[in-house]
């Protein structure tokens, strides 16, 4: 059962983190004490460019390159960072102006300039690639570089977010001299003006990163060097964290090693912290399937799942329940699909479909993937089956595949119900709605609802205080639990697993739940 109290507590701000392990001092002779901080990850760049990237390769991003804005530690909300000062300079939000630091270099000593901003955000819409982050500039009109430091957005239409966008790593800037105007960078090389610069980079194997001398910014480094080595699996990031051979693990860590971790009793040699996140998982319903496509269906299936036992039963309790497509933390966030379906009840789903002239068991087919959202994907994916078909309501079948041609899948309109997730551009209700809805969406499946995007979303992106925008969204999520077409069904926490002679795990981690590497250090004494 839902447990209120629970989940009102999710909605502190998604910064807070809590330590969940003690920590102790380092021991003298620490076989890594003079060595780079040693991070793992399960989450490999799938490029160096980030014209072409709109994935996960912003964990590696953020901390070679730099952007106009990005997050200090402690901060919800985008501050300058290559940029002394911006904001909006007319009271439509339509018109966004920047000036620089001042002498700003990249990391071989070229000038960073207005004109390599101006190129870094123009290439990105030249090039245009595929599934990347030119979609993030649809209320971009121009870029103007007004003398040496100055940058000028003016917008297509109202965008309070857009400062957010700015800060998302895929705005990183480049340099002209290095990087091509209507190409991917190839290569593994890096030019950026980031608190570190890449020293080597191995594919889908290792990153070095060394303090970069140039760096004009925010950040203030607690160590001089780090290396990401990345990983196929959680099995052996935890057996390298226990083996000491990395100091670090984030992203990839599954349920079962969680629990291991938060259940190790007397041992004080690795800590875990565990922050609230914000990716959210979701099921999404084809319209134009002949069952799927019916809403009675769709609130039938509502009814019947029970996110407790996904939660409990899969993820031993390292997600908690989501209620609405806005998570816990972020103003907008609701339980409206509690407060309309309650428990699960399959008496309640079969009234639903009875009154709607259904009286068969509803064949249904989910699809999900097997390589992109971790191990428990499969027994998620059984749990629901177990439910739908235990109901009496359903029977259902599943399938699966690869995500390279999963994505295609679902983007052609082949499935009718599949699992996706959703890890934030940046932290605000906007994110969590508006890439879901219109004729041209995330999803590959139209969604047409003219008071969200015609009316609703306008009018919040008219509102500079985000937090005062939570109407718009509660409305929006209104609609949304209405027509049934995204169930969502978890919220994820984001978890560091740490040895003892590291520091830094809880303030490592910015409101889009990427790491700043710069945070972490090595204690001499606790």
């Amino acid at each position: 059962m839902f447990n209120r109290n629970r989940y009102l507590r999710q909605l502190a701000a998604i910064t807070s983190i809590s330590l969940v392990a003690a920590c102790s001092a380092i021991s003298e002779g620490s076989p890594a004490e003079e060595g780079p901080i040693v991070v793992g990850t399960t989450s490999a760049p799938s490029t160096l460019d980030p014209a072409a990237s709109w994935d996960g390769s912003w964990e590696l991003f953020r901390n070679i390159y730099q952007t106009l804005l990005s997050y200090p530690t402690g901060s919800a909300s985008p501050q300058p960072d290559a940029a002394r000062s911006c904001g909006f300079t007319d009271e439509t939000n339509s018109v966004y102006r920047c000036e620089l630091r001042p002498d700003l270099k990249f990391s071989d000593g070229d000038p960073l300039d207005a004109s390599a901003v101006k190129y870094s955000i123009d290439r990105i819409r030249k090039i245009g690639v595929q599934g990347g982050p030119a979609g993030l500039l649809g209320s971009l009109d121009q870029v103007q570089a007004v003398g040496e430091h100055e940058v000028v957005f003016r917008l297509n239409k109202p965008d309070a977010t857009f400062p957010l966008v700015l800060a998302t790593p895929a705005m990183s800037i480049v340099d002209p001299g290095e990087y091509p105007a209507d190409a991917v960078r190839e290569g593994d090389k890096v030019l950026g003006s980031g608190p570190y610069t890449l020293r080597s980079y191995t594919e889908d194997k290792q990153a070095e990163l060394v303090r970069n001398d140039l760096y004009e910014g925010f950040a203030e480094r607690r160590n001089d060097a780090v290396t990401i080595r990345y990983f196929q699996d959680s099995a052996q990031l935890v057996g390298a964290l226990k083996d000491k051979k990395i100091d670090v693990t984030y992203r990839g860590l599954a349920a079962s090693d969680i629990v291991a971790l938060q259940g190790q009793g007397d041992r004080k040699d690795i800590q875990l912290v565990d922050g609230a996140g914000t990716e959210i998982s979701y099921l999404v319903f084809n319209p134009r399937d002949p069952w799927a496509g019916k809403p009675a269906v769709r609130h039938a299936v509502a009814q019947v799942v029970d996110r407790s036992a996904i939660i409990h039963n899969v993820y031993q309790d390292t997600v908690d329940p989501l209620y609405s497509m806005v998570p816990a933390g972020l103003a907008g966030h609701t339980t409206g699909y509690f407060d309309q379906y309650g428990s699960p009840s399959p008496s309640k789903a079969r009234k639903i479909l009875h009154d709607a002239g259904i009286d068969e068991r509803v064949p249904l087919t989910l699809w999900y993937t097997t390589d992109r959202y971790g191990s428990e994907t499969g027994p998620e994916f059984q749990e629901l089956k177990r439910q739908l078909d235990h109901s009496g309501l359903f029977t259902v079948t599943l399938k699966s595949r690869p995500w390279k041609t999963y994505e295609a899948g679902y983007r052609k309109g082949e499935y009718p119900v599949f699992g996706r997730g959703w890890f934030p551009d940046f932290p605000d209700a906007d994110n969590f709605i508006a890439p879901f809805v219109g004729e041209r969406n995330a999803l590959g499946t139209p969604y047409q609802t003219p008071r969200i995007t015609d009316v609703l979303l306008p009018e919040s992106r008219g509102v500079r205080d985000r937090g005062a925008v939570a109407k718009q969204f509660e409305e929006a999520q209104r609609i949304l639990v209405d027509d049934a077409r995204l169930l969502p069904l978890w919220q994820g926490r984001q978890y560091v697993a740490a040895n003892e002679e590291i520091s830094g795990g809880e303030r490592a981690l910015d409101p889009s739940t990427i790491m700043m590497m710069w945070e972490l250090d090595r204690k001499t004494s606790w």
